[in-house]
């Protein structure tokens, strides 16, 4: 039986730096790093099996969530964290993002 994605929860894992979806066998992740009171949005990693469910858009809204309750302000350098908030302002709107900031050059 496959469990809807929707259905699970989002844990916010501190000490990993990272929010994680576990669901059928496999494990989604958006990966951040602490700066202050910046949320920097570093790495999304949603595997096939639980793709196109809307998994990455949960993952953000997590980090949201968490954005707005402890006043930090978002920096998304994942390429996919930053498409998502930019398709969805009302709920980027919630939380104070930092669009300028770039990641640094490899």
């Amino acid at each position: 039986m496959t469990t809807d994605p929707a259905d699970v929860e989002v844990v916010d894992a501190p000490g990993e730096s990272r929010f994680v979806v576990r669901a059928n066998g496999a494990e989604a992740e958006l990966v951040y790093r602490m700066n202050g009171n910046r949320m920097v949005l570093v790495h999304t990693g949603v595997p096939d099996e639980l793709g196109g469910r809307g998994v990455g858009g949960r993952l953000v809204i997590a980090a949201i969530s968490r954005a707005g309750a402890e006043g930090l302000t978002l920096v998304p350098w994942c390429p996919f964290a930053r498409r998502w908030l930019q398709e969805h302002p009302e709920q980027a709107a919630a939380v104070t993002i930092d669009w300028e900031s770039q990641p640094p050059a490899p």
